[in-house]
């Protein structure tokens, strides 16, 4: 009987270890990180024992996010910091000494699904908790960039950023494929050689990037996380980065839908404000400065750019992809000089336009062809493989194109010189 009640508990030990217990759901945690400023990367921002200013040597006129007057703005670039979870919302704190006349404010993006990033979003904006962001989509890399501003005589001094993550919410619909937004714009020619745009960048003589008017699509410098594709009613097509925020206005971001845009949501998608105050006396005809608009520019191309890649002599009407805000895998430019895009897989063929250092390309397949492997970056556009490193698991191209006639023949001469089809437009 001893022996029959030992088994008989054995027995009901060995079911009770065996019974399943239900999992209890944990909550992912939320995330607090303190980014090390002194790793930052600066454009007029120095940081000394720990604490960020300003660097008048190299600031920038932007506008004051109170009054929206210039003033002299530096951006402190820090470095990405990678989640344990998935986020869609980051709150920010910064601990610092703001005298009068200055300010500090922070810009925080994520790094999207397809490998890109989102823009750029100021904390605050569009959110019901100030000093909050809340990113398109959830990302598990998150970015962040210090603003100062400050008037002559006034020194804004920054210890610490600290930013929160907290947990994104579970979301269900599926991914979509988007096609990259594409508009006609207005285009002027930036010039300023000698000077420094927005990210730091020193202008060269014949440069080769672009100005939109927002620092949300801004790059950090010699970087391509913005880029876009410029095409010139000559049919020829540029690809470049994003390094200067301008013209006109620097918080237009109008290639962006109306409940995103950062100012002049009663605009239509696409229409920057100064083609609207130029063309149709918006605003009275005036930009955000209150100065009178005498061109309706949407995008300032660096003199390369304008004359050697695209063989503008005037300013234009132009097409521009945002490329960034596609689906199309994107791929950086990596050469000492601007990368010739041709009209055919074949080093002979007729050249079509350029990829500038650094510019971000639309890969879509690559081919084998003469020796070599070409990328196609849109349609009858090639680029040698070798400019642009990364590219080795590419997808084959289906099919070969069609014959293209070699570059100096008259054939040849024709087709490149062909204007794409679009309403024309006027010098202003």
């Amino acid at each position: 009987m001893r022996l029959r009640t030992t088994t008989l508990l054995a027995v009901t030990g060995a079911l009770l270890l065996g019974t399943a217990v239900p999992a209890v759901a944990t909550e992912p945690a939320v995330a607090r990180w303190s980014p090390d400023l002194v790793a930052g990367e600066s454009a007029g921002v120095q940081v000394d024992g720990g604490t960020a200013r300003l660097d008048r040597t190299g600031t920038h006129l932007l506008p004051s996010d109170t009054d929206g007057s210039p003033v002299p703005t530096g951006l402190l670039t820090l470095p990405t910091h990678v989640l344990d979870a998935p986020t869609d919302r980051v709150e920010t704190v910064v601990d610092g000494d703001l005298p009068a006349g200055s300010a500090a404010a922070v810009d925080v993006r994520g790094r999207r699904s397809t490998g890109g990033w989102t823009e750029w979003i100021p904390a605050g904006s569009g959110s019901a908790t100030p000093g909050a962001v809340t990113l398109p989509e959830a990302t598990s890399e998150v970015q962040s960039r210090l603003v100062l501003t400050g008037d002559e005589g006034t020194e804004p001094a920054v210890r610490s950023l600290t930013l929160t993550a907290h947990p994104a919410a579970a979301r269900t619909e599926a991914v979509v494929e988007q096609a990259t937004l594409n508009y006609r714009v207005f285009a002027t020619r930036e010039g300023l050689v000698g000077g420094t745009t927005a990210n730091g960048h020193v202008i060269a003589e014949r440069d080769h990037f672009v100005a939109l008017p927002s620092r949300r699509a801004l790059s950090p410098r010699n970087t391509s996380d913005y880029s876009v594709k410029v095409c010139a009613p000559n049919g020829r097509c540029a690809f470049a980065p994003v390094w200067d925020v301008g013209p006109w206005n620097t918080r237009d971001d109008y290639w962006n839908p109306t409940e995103l845009r950062q100012e002049w949501k009663d605009l239509p998608q696409g229409l920057p404000q100064a083609q609207a105050a130029h063309t149709d006396g918006y605003n009275g005809g005036r930009d955000q400065y209150d100065r009178r608009v005498v061109n309706p520019a949407g995008i300032d191309l660096g003199d390369g750019l304008f004359w050697d890649a695209l063989g503008l002599t005037d300013n234009a009407w132009v097409t521009v992809d945002y490329l960034w805000t596609g689906s199309v895998r994107l791929s950086a430019v990596v050469a000492d000089a601007p990368v010739d895009v041709l009209a055919a897989p074949d080093a002979a063929a007729e050249v079509v336009g350029v990829a500038a250092d650094r510019a971000a390309l639309p890969v879509e397949c690559a081919l084998a062809a003469g020796g070599d492997t070409w990328l196609r970056v849109g349609a009858d556009q090639y680029v040698s493989a070798g400019a642009v490193p990364g590219t080795e698991d590419t997808a084959a191209c289906d099919a070969a194109p069609a014959a293209v006639p070699a570059a100096g023949s008259a054939a040849g001469h024709a087709a490149a010189m062909r204007a794409p089809s679009r309403a024309p437009g006027a010098n202003g």
